[in-house]
């Protein structure tokens, strides 16, 4: 359907999912490989706008039906501004979450029938669906200590605690298992030695995928 390839970064919050996706891109980019790393909720203006209402921390408890719209409304326009025309293009896409997030906190998390999240998200992506999607499997208590040490302030859904982190972290678990297109790693190992196991997993899977440089 499209030229580029679409990579997608799930886990759980602390898991390292924004800092892989950052060195992913350093080393496509370094090979000359055009690359659009991108977020989500977010990615585009009124994507982005929405990013900040939902996880205001200030917002207080609002319904999980709605939490759902508002992560599909941004994710229908990030899908149709940005990632769509990347695609088309011949970029390699790289997204910080994506559909199976919400599979993961709305779902397992929130409670919400995982029919009906994936009902939602099938309307508001059409057939964009990731190439790859690779998992960053961390221990709730690993990743508690580390966003304690990164500090900053708590978003919305981190003011849930931990009860909410554990019943995502067994959702990605299960999602995972049951998708083709997926591949985890242990987000235990230090980000420069994940970072060699997610380039050198990729290589094995596509042959377009850039050597290590010398």
């Amino acid at each position: 359907m499209f030229q580029g390839h679409f990579i997608v970064f799930e886990g759980i919050d602390g898991s390292g999912t924004t800092t892989q996706c950052l060195l992913l891109a350093a080393h496509l980019d370094a090979a000359g490989i055009p690359v659009t790393l991108t977020r989500e909720p977010g990615g585009t203006p009124a994507a982005e706008q929405i990013r900040n209402l939902v996880l205001d921390p200030t917002l207080g408890e609002i319904s999980h039906m709605a939490e759902l719209f508002l992560y599909a409304a941004s994710r229908s326009q990030h899908v149709e501004e940005l990632i769509i025309p990347s695609l088309e293009r011949g970029d390699v896409v790289i997204c910080d979450r994506y559909i199976a997030s919400s599979l993961a906190y709305q779902g397992f998390g929130r409670g919400l029938d995982l029919g009906v999240v994936s009902q939602v998200n099938q309307l508001a992506v059409g057939g964009c669906c990731p190439d790859l999607t690779l998992y960053l499997d961390l221990p709730t208590e690993v990743a508690r200590t580390r966003r304690d040490q990164r500090g900053g302030e708590v978003d919305r859904l981190e003011q849930l605690g931990e009860g909410l982190q554990e019943r995502v972290a067994r959702g990605y678990r299960e999602i995972a298992a049951g998708e083709e297109k997926a591949l985890v790693f242990d987000a235990r190992l230090t980000k420069e030695r994940l970072a060699l196991s997610i380039r050198d997993a990729l290589r094995e899977r596509w042959s377009w995928f850039p050597k290590e440089r010398e």
